[in-house]
């Protein structure tokens, strides 16, 4: 399954190619050009950067190791996630 958002990178010519050679297994929901409200991923960054507000980072690095810390602790919280997809009203199954 791919969720597409329609920006401009999406829109080359390798990409739609990969999407017409895989049509037989990928599903592609198409969404407007931007629609956080409908892009479970704005969920988990929001949630990401909400434990940066904080952080007084010395350099790139820390706030790179802080990014990864809180995407790991979220990859073991798959309800979390599911949170994120759910909060979309998007309706996967139908």
């Amino acid at each position: 399954m791919l969720v597409w958002d329609n920006v401009r990178l999406h829109l080359t010519a390798p990409l739609r190619e990969f999407i017409a050679a895989n049509a037989a297994w990928l599903t592609v929901f198409q969404l407007p050009t931007y629609a956080p409200d409908l892009n479970p991923q704005e969920g988990v960054w929001s949630l990401v950067k909400r434990d940066l507000g904080n952080l007084a980072a010395a350099d790139l690095g820390q706030i790179t190791r802080a990014v990864k810390r809180k995407l790991k602790m979220l990859q073991y919280r798959p309800g979390v996630i599911d949170g994120c997809l759910a909060g979309t009203g998007l309706d996967l199954d139908g």
